[in-house]
């Protein structure tokens, strides 16, 4: 990870939420071709915001923050997927007004100024965000998305060719290229909250804080959805979905070492 050292986590019994295997339609997409260029696109993007002034250099206090929280979070992850114990984690900040943050596969995490600013996080507010994207990552929603598309796209032929991979490498070329933009699925996003709340909750932040989360949200949803809910559950059901979830994460936050609180950062 870049500017940081990942902490090792103790072992643990198992715990915590449950949302089932990974979806079979990820298994018909390379997830090391996707995760090459997720890489490509977001050196793209960092040397995009680079020329344009808006990377947040590694001693930005807001950077430290991220990468700091991110420290405590990474160890958690490879139970979840054992690739991510093999994956180069970079977390980086770019300014911008929108309210967004995303986890690319392979584990490329980005932040806005916007949804820190906007929404004045907590470091447990941000953990909920950082744990909520790097889920999706883990959970292979982007593999799985194009896996789908694969076999929408191929019809007939899929079976036939699915084992030697024939079309399936067209893939990521064809729909690589949307990465950045990827829309999930409602059913991606419940799930992703639960597997983000845990691992926060694990990390030793307060999985409470996915609801003030939300309802900071939904607060600023007031006009027009930020773009990092534009494809979310409602925020009523979703927090009534943490709501739930509490029994299964609040005893392992419990459990968990806390981290220093962060200095007001500008």
């Amino acid at each position: 990870m870049v500017g940081c050292t990942v902490l090792t986590p103790t072992a643990f019994a198992r715990e915590g939420v449950e949302v089932g295997g990974n979806s079979a339609f990820s298994k018909l997409v390379s997830a090391s071709d996707i995760e090459e260029s997720a890489a490509q696109q977001y050196a793209q993007m960092l040397a995009q915001a680079q020329q344009q002034r808006a990377l947040a250099g590694d001693e930005h206090p807001q950077v430290r923050r991220l990468r700091t929280i991110a420290r405590r979070i990474i160890p958690y992850a490879n139970e979840w997927n054992p690739r991510a114990q093999d994956w180069r984690w970079e977390i980086n900040l770019i300014g911008s007004k929108q309210i967004n943050a995303f986890c690319m596969p392979g584990g490329k995490i980005a932040f806005y100024t916007g949804i820190l600013d906007t929404l004045k996080l907590t470091d447990d507010e941000v953990a909920m965000v950082m744990g909520h994207e790097i889920a999706h990552a883990l959970r292979e929603h982007t593999r799985e998305r194009m896996g789908k598309t694969a076999a929408t796209g191929l019809g007939a032929n899929l079976l036939s060719q699915v084992l030697g991979l024939g079309q399936i490498g067209q893939t990521v070329t064809q729909y690589g290229a949307q990465l950045l933009t990827l829309k999930f699925s409602r059913e991606d996003e419940s799930e992703a909250d639960l597997v983000g709340l845990e691992l926060a909750a694990r990390a030793g932040y307060d999985p409470r804080a996915g609801i003030t989360l939300w309802r900071k949200m939904s607060a600023a949803n007031k006009n027009a959805p930020p773009q990092w809910l534009s494809t979310h559950p409602a925020g009523d059901t979703r927090i009534a979905d943490m709501e739930a979830a509490m029994a299964q994460v609040v005893p392992l936050y419990a459990k968990a070492k806390k981290p220093e609180k962060s200095k007001k950062v500008p």
